[in-house]
């Protein structure tokens, strides 16, 4: 993506950690997860972190937030919540596996597939391309696997309905560049090297656990 930005911003875009099937906050495993992020992006120089609205992001932001200290503000924003960022038409999709995909778009409750485009819109004009000002911005989002698959879409130019078969992990980092006139650069996508291998991969179905 290009923009009308002045300055190179960089989106580090983290998945909550592992979560209860309720959804109801972390478990511990996620808590230690979260944790390890903040310690890891220490090193980062982060002005900010935004986090989608459900307890399992919000808790994940606060142990980040609480790892990086006082001077970064931790802040709810409804477009890094939890939602379908694209429905595809069938004709847009591989005919082997076109039934398989719509399949699963349409288990998702119907709520998550008509506010996505909005909710969408609002993520990409906060979160995308380059930034305003003469300085590079470093801001953090933590989502969930379906926006973080859109970014990283997004961000390479591939088609729309390709966010589908992009899989986040739990506490995984990537990070996305967008420089002035140039397009965006995926730098790192699903980095795990801040967690410990009994808590890599969750999050990911099962088959493809490494």
């Amino acid at each position: 993506m290009t923009g009308t930005g002045t300055a190179t911003r960089y989106l580090y875009v983290a998945r909550h950690g592992e979560a209860p099937p309720d959804g109801s906050g972390l478990t511990e495993r996620g808590r230690r997860q979260a944790t390890l992020l903040g310690r890891r992006l220490r090193r980062s120089p982060l002005t900010a972190v935004h986090h989608g609205p459900l307890p399992r992001a919000a808790e994940t932001a606060r142990l980040v937030g609480k790892q990086l200290g006082p001077g970064v503000p931790v802040r709810e924003v409804e477009e890094a919540g939890d939602y379908v960022p694209y429905v595809p038409r069938r004709e847009e999709l591989p005919p082997e596996s076109a039934d398989r995909l719509l399949g699963f778009v349409e288990q998702i409750p119907a709520e998550e597939r008509a506010r996505g485009p909005e909710l969408l819109r609002a993520a990409t004009t906060r979160f995308t391309g380059p930034a305003d000002g003469g300085e590079p911005r470093h801001e953090l989002i933590v989502t969930h696997a379906f926006l973080a698959a859109w970014l990283v879409r997004d961000a390479l130019d591939a088609p729309p309905w390709r966010w589908l078969g992009l899989n986040h992990a739990n506490a995984a980092l990537t990070v996305i560049r967008y420089p002035p006139h140039r397009p965006a650069a995926v730098i790192t996508m699903n980095d795990l090297g801040h967690l410990p291998p009994d808590l890599r991969w969750t999050g990911f179905p099962p088959e493809l656990r490494v």
